[in-house]
C-alpha cells in the first residue's frame, strides 16, 4: 500500500503529468482538496474510485483515511493543486504517514507561477535583468511569514518575484515593493491561471491600485512583479548566439581573403546555460 502526493498543476485538466494522470485511473481512493482542485480533474480516476473531498477534513480526519486505505492495501493519490512541493501543507500529512508505516511517493506538478507566466508569455528570467525567481506570499491566518522572509526585505533585491495569495494584501504587498522597487516596475495579476474564468491585470506598481477593483482580485490570484516582465528590448543570452561556443556546439573561426567566417561544428545537441 503507497499514498501518492500528486500535483494537479495550476487548474487545466489536461495540464496534469501524464504520471499523475495514470495514478489517478488506477488507485481506488483518492483524495483531492475541492476547493483548489477543479472537479474536471477527476475524469481521470477510474469509474469505481473513493473521491474525497477534503476541504471540510481536518488532519486527524484525512488521517483517518490513510489509516483504512491500509487496512484495506489500496493504494491512494492525495492530488493537490499546483506542485505539492510549493505550500502543499504535506510535510504534516507525510509525519503521520510515517507514524503510521505508510509509504509515500511525490509526483511533481505545473506550478501556478510558472503557469501566470504563461499566461502573459512571459520569460520570469532576463540576461543582466534578473536571474533570481523569488516565490513567497505573505502572512495569513493559517501559515504566518517569517519576518526575514517580508515583502519588504525580500524587495531588497529587485528579483522577479512571484506572490502567492496576493489579492486580499494587495495595498500592503504594493506599499511594501515599492520601498525598492521604481514605480514603472511592470506587475501582472492572474487569477485561476489556465481555469476557464482566468482573469489578467498588466500594469506597473504605479498603476496596479488605481486600476484593479478592490476586492476583485482576493481569491487564488498570483502577483508576478519585475524588471523581467518588461517585454522591451533587453540583453540578449549568449547561448544561441553565432559566436557563442559552449559543450554541444563549438564555432571555429577561418580566415578567407582577409575575411572572417565563421564554421559551426555541431557536436550534438542541446542547451548548456
Amino acid at each position: 500500500m503507497k499514498v501518492y502526493f500528486v500535483g494537479a498543476g495550476p487548474g487545466a485538466p489536461d495540464l496534469i503529468t501524464l504520471r499523475g494522470a495514470k495514478l489517478l485511473g488506477s488507485v481506488q481512493m483518492v483524495l483531492y482538496a475541492g476547493s483548489l482542485v477543479p472537479t474536471e480533474m477527476l475524469q481521470h480516476c477510474r469509474p469505481d474510485a473513493e473521491l474525497i473531498d477534503t476541504a471540510q477534513l481536518d488532519l486527524e480526519q484525512q488521517q483517518a483515511c490513510y489509516a483504512r486505505a491500509k487496512a484495506q492495501d489500496i493504494d491512494v493519490v492525495r492530488l493537490h493543486s499546483g506542485d505539492p512541493a510549493i505550500y502543499g501543507a504535506t510535510a504534516e500529512q507525510m509525519r503521520r504517514l510515517e507514524a503510521l508505516g505508510i509509504a509515500y511517493e511525490v509526483v511533481p506538478g505545473v506550478s501556478s507561477f510558472t503557469a501566470a507566466a504563461s499566461a502573459v508569455t512571459a520569460e520570469l528570467t532576463k540576461p543582466e535583468v534578473s536571474q533570481t525567481v523569488i516565490l513567497t506570499r505573505v502572512s495569513g491566518r493559517a501559515s504566518a511569514v517569517p519576518e526575514l522572509e517580508s515583502i519588504a526585505r525580500l524587495a531588497e533585491h529587485k528579483a522577479t518575484m512571484c506572490i502567492f495569495l496576493s489579492g486580499p494584501h494587495l495595498k500592503k504587498i504594493v506599499t511594501d515593493l515599492r520601498l525598492h522597487y521604481p514605480d514603472t516596475t511592470p506587475v501582472t495579476l492572474v487569477y485561476r491561471a489556465t481555469w476557464p474564468d482566468q482573469r489578467v491585470y498588466q500594469g506597473t506598481l504605479a498603476t496596479v491600485l488605481e486600476e484593479t477593483k478592490r476586492g476583485a482580485w482576493n481569491l487564488t490570484t498570483m502577483m508576478l512583479v519585475g524588471a523581467a516582465l518588461d517585454k522591451g528590448q533587453q540583453v540578449e543570452s549568449s547561448l544561441y548566439s553565432k559566436d557563442f561556443t559552449h559543450l554541444f556546439r563549438v564555432v571555429k573561426k577561418n580566415k578567407k581573403d582577409n575575411d572572417a567566417a565563421d564554421t559551426v561544428e555541431i557536436v550534438t545537441t542541446g542547451d548548456e546555460v
